[in-house]
């Protein structure tokens, strides 16, 4: 099959809809479940340009959760701590596949933007990664194939009509791509840049000092970066991204964005947020909303009289700005990725403050100087890749 009708494009408007090969050749995707839509497929097959090179890259299943075709998360395996269980709600009797902890931290990542997510995963979804999954919110899944039980677990979410897609694991693009804006047609060569050892090998800072660990959080901050909309910036820590800034004119907004979700993602690691005493049967986004608010600046209109024991069975004590000042000051080994160079050093003065040691960039600022110099000021290693990733 060359061609699949789509109910409707970006908006219910905009018809027809459909996606195709203009060759003639079969579609790489197979729709197993669900009927997906002009987005789903946009978010399906960058989402799995990016797990697929992520298993690549780093040899470990890989997982992303997108939305409105950015990752809100992207993890590999990486086993799941006692901690990682509780924040990231998983079922004590859940025995996490290497798979399902890769998901598990993706969507873990940043769990409000990942409401109504699109899944992605580089091997073959097994029941652990179905299982978490049904009890998420989530539009759909792309995977390069599933086990029967798995298959038949996700074919039972939103009454049936879960979006569960296949994905040929040896399809390649081909090497030019092309799209219409405003009827008029673009054309570039396919992006085919992935990073590796070579792309640190350009060090620029006083501290040269790259453990392999952080070399592999950098890997995924470029990689996370490179299907991310631009302007773009990637924490990560420990294997996984926890916080993506996307899409703002501004760089230092990029920043101050992905390093507000990377304090947000230390901060429900709180002992008081892991303990919080949540009304029986609460549904899950309201619970994840309720932790967000409880970790802001407005956590007093949750914890007002009468809006507390919606949520809550007892009202908890608010966590204060020094409380919060306190814990995120424990933050430290993070890593950081810039889709374009920084044009000054207010970005690395951000990074810093949400613990970034170990930063990836491609350099080319008439500042790159004094970026280099505030690097210095906090013992950040910097490395020039000399290469833009930008992504629209």
């Amino acid at each position: 099959m060359n061609e699949l009708e789509l109910k409707y494009g970006c908006n219910p408007n905009q018809k027809p809809a459909r996606i195709y090969m203009k060759d003639g050749s079969d579609l790489p995707v197979q729709v197993l479940n669900g009927r997906p839509g002009y987005i789903n497929f946009m978010d399906a097959l960058n989402s799995w340009q990016l797990v697929r090179e992520l298993d690549r890259s780093i040899g470990k299943p890989a997982a992303a959760s997108f939305k409105h075709v950015s990752p809100a998360g992207a993890a590999v395996a990486v086993e799941l701590s006692a901690t990682d269980r509780q924040m990231y709600f998983v079922p004590t009797e859940l025995e996490a596949s290497p798979l399902a902890c890769a998901y598990i931290r993706a969507r873990g990542a940043d769990r409000l933007c990942s409401y109504g997510d699109w899944a992605a995963l580089s091997r073959t979804c097994d029941k652990a990664t179905a299982m978490y999954l049904k009890d998420e919110v989530s539009d759909g899944v792309i995977a390069p194939d599933y086990e029967p039980e798995a298959l038949e677990i996700l074919r039972t979410k939103k009454k049936g009509a879960y979006n569960i897609v296949r994905i040929d694991p040896s399809y390649e693009c081909a090497r030019e791509e092309h799209r219409d804006i405003f009827g008029v047609t673009f054309q570039q060569g396919h992006n085919t840049y992935t990073p590796d050892d070579s792309t640190f090998s350009n060090i620029v800072t006083a501290n040269k000092n790259l453990p392999e660990a952080a070399k592999t959080d950098l890997l995924i901050a470029a990689l996370t970066l490179k299907y991310t909309q631009s302007n773009s910036m990637c924490f990560v820590k420990d294997g996984q991204t926890i916080g993506v800034g996307a899409g703002q004119q501004s760089r230092i907004h990029c920043t101050r964005l992905a390093g507000s979700k990377a304090d947000n993602w230390l901060l429900r690691q709180h002992p008081r947020v892991l303990e919080l005493p949540f009304v029986d049967g609460i549904r899950r986004p309201d619970r994840d909303n309720a932790i967000d608010v409880y970790i802001s600046d407005e956590c007093e209109d949750l914890l007002a009289d009468g809006s507390w024991q919606k949520v809550f069975k007892t009202r908890p004590d608010p966590l204060t700005h020094s409380d919060r000042k306190e814990w995120l000051s424990r933050q430290s080994g993070v890593s950081c990725g810039s889709d374009a160079f920084f044009p000054f050093g207010d970005n690395v003065e951000r990074a810093a403050k949400s613990g970034v040691k170990y930063i990836i960039e491609p350099g080319g600022s008439i500042r790159d100087d004094n970026v280099i110099e505030t690097c210095d000021k906090y013992g950040i290693v910097m490395a020039f890749s000399g290469m833009r990733l930008f992504h629209h």
